[in-house]
């Protein structure tokens, strides 16, 4: 195979070209305005990311539809009310030469009840396992074609803005996951049962989307591995919605894994010693999909830090792309410093909460909690880059609770986020 680098720009199947391989990987941020466009913090936000050396630069959570939201602040592309704004935020992300895709999601049972109106939905009326929050209702068939519509009237609009591409939020328990998974899609219709019909949802939006674009625009898939819970979405699962969007018009395919009620992403999940040798969570999967995965580039995020073991990943053709998360909250050039064969290896903090780990042990919603200040304090730290401030390594934990709760409420501290 010829030598590949992190350096090397990578051609996608649309015709579109990567400039490199290093991609700043989706991260919620939470900073629309009122009317859940684009804010001008978001704008500075990108303005950073922008000039940190990506190849590709993914957007965080933007919903197709207003009355279910993952979280409070996130936008919303219904329509082309905010074309204005969200063409000046794909112009900012594009500034430093980088591709910038828009993730496009719709969080079915996972909706946030401080963020949306109305009962969640979902394939099936199968609540998600966390205590307190209702249980959705099943969709009707006509309510699944309108949310199809919905994903490929967003990708058009972003088109239209100015955006290089989207990417489908399969993975993390949202809605397109929920389908995939037979412990939330319990449907007895042509969009349940065998993976190949619990994967049809997934599959009409990829056809939707590449019929309502042009055909250089990058569509990508963010699929998990798993989703880690018995009797759920499996690595045999995941295996065969690989092989079946690899015949579709895919240009990238992310690899994840895990969900609200067993989230792999958050956090530091349990590795073997191998991947552990290799820092990627889901680098030995990706190798395990190369082939099913044809012609179709795979990316991974998660656990990469160091550049040789980025370099190793590309080089021998375990992943096209190296996915960065949390390091680029606290170091939004990360890409750039990475260029340097003598980059030192990038900075991820162990947040803890201050008790003993056996009374995590035996106390779960303690280490749920941990999990989820995790996440709001990376969110912080955007925040922070959003005001024109630097981010801030050394912010202490309970300056995060604390703000999360004036933010949106003490029912934000449950373990209710994925990105």
């Amino acid at each position: 195979m010829p030598d590949t680098t992190l350096a090397t720009p990578l051609p996608l199947p649309s015709g579109q070209i990567l400039p490199n391989r290093l991609m700043k990987a989706a991260l919620s941020e939470g900073l629309a305005d009122a009317a859940a466009g684009p804010d001008e913090r978001l704008i500075r936000l990108y303005s950073r990311w922008a000039d940190g050396g990506y190849g590709l630069v993914l957007t965080g959570n933007v919903m197709v539809d207003g009355r279910h939201l993952g979280e409070p602040g996130n936008v919303v592309v219904e329509d082309d009310r905010h074309l204005e704004a969200l063409t000046r935020w794909a112009k900012t992300g594009q500034d430093g030469g980088a591709k910038i895709w828009m993730q496009l999601n719709h969080p079915g049972r996972q909706g946030n009840p401080l963020a949306g109106s109305g009962p969640t939905v979902a394939p099936s009326a199968v609540g998600v396992a966390i205590r307190g929050v209702p249980a959705p209702r099943a969709l009707t068939e006509e309510e699944v074609h309108e949310i199809i519509a919905r994903f490929a009237t967003s990708a058009a609009v972003v088109e239209e803005a100015g955006f290089d591409g989207v990417q489908i939020h399969g993975a993390h328990g949202y809605l397109v996951s929920q389908f995939l998974s037979p412990l939330s899609n319990r449907r007895t219709d042509a969009w349940g049962g065998a993976v190949e019909n619990r994967a049809r949802f997934l599959v009409e939006i990829i056809r939707a989307v590449r019929a309502s674009v042009r055909p250089g625009f990058g569509v990508g898939v963010k699929l998990n591995s798993a989703d880690f819970q018995r009797g759920g979405f499996t690595a045999d699962d995941s295996r065969a919605v690989v092989s079946m969007i690899a015949d579709e018009a895919v240009d990238l395919i992310e690899i994840s894994g895990g969900s609200y009620e067993s989230p792999a992403m958050v956090g530091r999940p349990a590795v073997s010693a191998s991947t552990r040798a290799r820092e990627a969570y889901f680098l030995e999967y990706a190798t395990a999909v190369r082939e099913l995965a044809g012609t179709v580039p795979l990316a991974v995020t998660g656990g990469f830090r160091t550049r040789p073991a980025m370099v190793e990943a590309v080089a021998d053709g375990a992943c096209d792309v190296v996915g960065l998360g949390r390091p680029v909250a606290l170091d939004p050039a990360a890409g750039r410093s990475l260029a340097a064969a003598d980059a030192g290896p990038l900075v991820s903090p162990a947040l803890r909460l201050p008790v003993p780990d056996r009374i995590k042990r035996v106390m779960p919603t303690l280490k749920a909690l941990e999990g989820v200040l995790d996440l709001q304090w990376h969110t912080d730290q955007l925040h922070r880059m959003g005001d024109g401030l630097d981010p801030d390594p050394a912010r202490a934990l309970w300056r995060t609770a604390a703000t999360t709760v004036r933010r949106n409420g003490v029912d934000a501290l449950r373990s209710r986020r994925g990105r």
